[in-house]
């Protein structure tokens, strides 16, 4: 990873996000983010995970890099972290974006979270490009952690419950209330379900947890409360307002920082180090309300990923309608 990436991600955010602000990207007097890239010749596959946001990033990549003249394979919407991380290691895809924290936790395997995003960007970056070869590169600002949230609509022994820490109190008073919609790999990462519990100090019964194969379905669960009162959510998703869904406080700071960022192994970004020239700028105005409303374009409008993926990047001047494959 090149010297520049030693920065921790809120300073090489912010430079970015004035260079963006100062109209050197996508302005009628200056370059796109392309112009002075050339990957002709360049064969890319781009991965991601299976849910909007992921589809979404991947789908921005896509986009780029074709404009840039790569040849493109899409590999988007894989099943899980695992699977995704599989593919670039093995070579099947040559990068993804994954989100920082669970670089660090589920990845790595280290046992605790760092919550400055800062912080956990440098450490993870690092030691993910010592161990294993893999560069970290163009990190957004957003802070797609983890969350749990209930429906304000809920009843009003649940509206006394405004913190995890919360929860056990409402455990020991009502625990048939206590019911938890999870996705089956947050009832097992250790910085889902497992940890959580051990963080805060309590534990839900096996029967108040329920978890669904799918992640789509946790905030409908949540919002109709007939499943569960409570549901595994991200910060960044537009369902949370679009279904009237209020965030319970982390108040022990369990969660760990999750920027996404774009990874790829170090050999690909060591020969075409203008990656991060095409990316950084884009990653920086990637921040949590932005990644909100497009996510919400997607989950709750169903617009198609790849029509809102190029709306933005032609709103934000990365690229000309001339240069997106509509």
């Amino acid at each position: 990873m090149s010297a520049t990436r030693a920065a921790p991600v809120t300073a090489a955010v912010v430079a970015l996000a004035t260079i963006a602000a100062c109209g050197s990207i996508g302005s009628d007097e200056t370059e796109t983010v392309v112009e002075s890239v050339d990957l002709s010749g360049v064969e890319v596959t781009v991965g991601s995970k299976a849910f909007a946001e992921q589809e979404l990033l991947g789908q921005i990549t896509i986009e780029v890099l074709q404009a840039a003249g790569a040849t493109v394979e899409d590999r988007t919407g894989l099943p899980s972290t695992s699977a995704a991380r599989q593919a670039l290691e093995s070579g099947a895809t040559d990068m993804y974006w994954e989100y920082t924290g669970t670089g660090w936790l589920v990845i790595l395997g280290q046992p605790n979270p760092v919550s400055d995003p800062g912080e956990q960007y440098e450490a993870v970056a690092a030691k993910d490009r010592q161990e294993n070869g893999i560069a970290w590169v163009a990190p957004a600002p957003a802070n797609n952690t983890y969350a749990i949230a209930v429906r304000n609509s809920a009843s009003e022994g649940l509206t006394e419950v405004e913190t995890l820490s919360d929860l056990s109190d409402l455990l020991q008073q009502s625990e048939e209330q206590a019911t938890l919609c999870v996705a089956s790999e947050f009832a097992n990462r250790p910085d889902g379900l497992p940890g959580l519990e051990r963080a805060y100090g309590w534990r839900l019964p096996a029967d108040n947890v329920i978890t669904l194969d799918q992640e789509d379905l946790l905030y409908p669960a949540v919002a109709k409360g007939s499943v569960c009162n409570f549901g595994e959510v991200f910060r960044t998703d537009g369902r949370t307002d679009a279904l009237d869904l209020r965030l319970l406080e982390d108040d022990e700071d369990f969660f760990a920082a999750y920027n996404p960022t774009l990874t790829m192994r170090q050999e690909l970004l060591d020969q075409y180090p203008e990656l991060e020239e095409l990316f950084d700028p884009i990653a920086a105005v990637l921040d949590e309300q932005t990644l909100r409303e497009l996510n919400t374009r997607v989950d709750v409008d169903n617009e198609p990923v790849e029509e809102v993926a190029q709306d933005f990047l032609e709103d934000e001047g990365f690229l000309t309608p001339q240069q997106l494959t509509r």
